[in-house]
């Protein structure tokens, strides 16, 4: 496997946040905050009292008034020689509903070089799942025309995520979400569907997926591991640490609820106590922390990254 050196000014030019997690490095790669309504129409169970019930999410996660703090971003993952991607954002100037994913327009693919992954030294792009803001950046507009934005990455996707998809009936939006930013991948040769069993599926080595349906029904959470040190990367198993202090708050999107609180609280309770970092695919700076039990239920005690 090739080895990627960042050119000498990468970093002075919008580097994010890192992590060690062992011997493996981890980037935060912004895309941009998100409104504040997102919250109260992702999350509408967590009201302004329930934020209130739990101090530590204040000022970080959430607002003086209990308005949740949201935001998208990627990780990017240097593992033993292997450049990796999790999930690719919104996108850029994409036909979108929500008027706030309208024809976005955000410097995220500078960023991501600035980070030492220019775009073509990608080789892998994990899809946690098939929602529009985790598979924008899959592709960029050329000449009029959507291509893969990673030529020559391999994108997976969960099979069971897949094969949901393909039997059900879409409305319009996710319909465009589908043809300009996975049927071009798939078209191109670059798609890979992953069997992910119960006891995960480990796709490189020190990366795991993880099954975590509910949310949708082969959404994963991506397991990093080196020597004795361990991450895990959410995906929309747990959209905000709001989630950790009540397990039970479902979002709106949810496939199926039931099964998604069931997810989370499996998750949760797998970290809880551990060395293992907590890494939020939604999660505001400073975006990671470690789980802890707290009076019946859980905390996120942040771990800030390193601004390089």
């Amino acid at each position: 496997m090739r080895q990627f050196t960042p050119p000498p000014h990468a970093l002075a030019h919008g580097s994010g946040p890192t992590w060690a997690v062992g011997d493996l490095l981890v980037h935060r790669v912004d895309e941009t905050e998100l409104p504040p309504p997102t919250g109260r129409w992702l999350l509408p169970e967590a009201t302004p009292a329930v934020v209130g019930d739990a101090p530590w999410l204040r000022p970080d996660f959430a607002t003086s008034d209990g308005v949740l703090r949201l935001a998208s971003h990627s990780f990017a993952v240097e593992a033993n020689g292997l450049r990796v991607l999790v999930d690719t954002g919104i996108g850029n100037g994409k036909t979108r509903a929500d008027p706030a994913w309208d024809h976005l327009d955000t410097p995220y693919l500078r960023r991501l070089t600035a980070a030492g992954f220019a775009p073509e030294s990608v080789d892998l792009v994990i899809l946690t799942h098939l929602h529009t803001d985790h598979v924008g950046w899959n592709t960029r507009e050329s000449g009029g025309s959507w291509i893969p934005a990673f030529p020559r990455a391999r994108y997976l996707v969960a099979r069971t995520e897949w094969d949901y998809w393909a039997g059900v009936t879409m409305d319009e939006p996710r319909q465009q979400m589908f043809r300009d930013s996975v049927h071009p991948v798939r078209d191109a040769g670059l798609l890979d569907l992953v069997d992910v069993p119960d006891a995960g599926s480990e796709v490189a080595p020190g990366i795991r997926l993880r099954p975590t349906p509910g949310h949708t029904p082969g959404q994963i959470a991506v397991e990093l591991r080196s020597g004795a040190r361990s991450a895990v990367i959410t995906g929309d198993c747990v959209h905000h640490p709001v989630q950790l202090h009540r397990p039970g708050i479902t979002s709106c999107v949810d496939i199926d609820p039931a099964r998604a609180v069931r997810s989370r609280r499996e998750l949760i309770a797998s970290l809880a106590g551990t060395e293992s970092l907590l890494l939020g695919s939604h999660f505001p700076p400073p975006t990671a922390g470690l789980v802890t039990a707290e009076a019946g239920t859980y905390r996120l005690l942040p771990v800030p990254g390193v601004s390089r």
